[in-house]
């Protein structure tokens, strides 16, 4: 299986210099936990939520939200992304084994890879959840066809 077999291909992306309140609220209201961070439609660097959640600082986590005359109302420190992103960031193209994928992003302890094409323009992100969610189907495939054999029941 190929990473193009379980990337996302629509991909929420921030910039550099926007301010990280984008950045929440994509997290957020968007709910997903890493952004590429883009320029010219290639792939600089990736936030994700504990990123931001570090820059915010320990007690942000509760104070950062606040409901104001019946209106959520966020109070971030003004500051842009390219402040908590992280950079050199680990790629993988479409055509890369979901296995290598998975292997990487353990490796690094990451969890997930910005998909780029051959010219490094953002194509999709691949998640550890879009691979735990894959290994999960395999193998309870493999779990039904184990109880069908104990069973004696042919599989035609």
């Amino acid at each position: 299986m190929r990473v193009e077999d379980l990337m996302t291909s629509q991909v929420f992306t921030v910039e550099q210099h926007d301010m990280i309140d984008r950045v929440f609220f994509l997290l957020h209201y968007e709910k997903v936990r890493h952004l590429p961070v883009v320029e010219k439609g290639k792939v600089i660097g990736i936030v994700s939520d504990r990123d931001l959640y570090k820059a915010l600082g320990p007690k942000s986590n509760s104070n950062s939200v606040e409901t104001v005359e019946g209106k959520t109302v966020l109070q971030v420190v003004p500051q842009k992304v390219q402040h908590i992103m992280r950079r050199g960031v680990l790629t993988v193209n479409p055509d890369t084994y979901a296995s290598e994928a998975a292997s990487i992003m353990a490796e690094n302890k990451v969890g997930a890879l910005p998909v780029v094409d051959k010219n490094n323009k953002l194509v999709g992100i691949v998640s550890a959840t879009d691979i735990l969610r894959v290994f999960a189907k395999i193998e309870k495939a493999s779990e039904e066809r184990e109880k069908r054999i104990a069973a004696g029941v042919s599989h035609t």
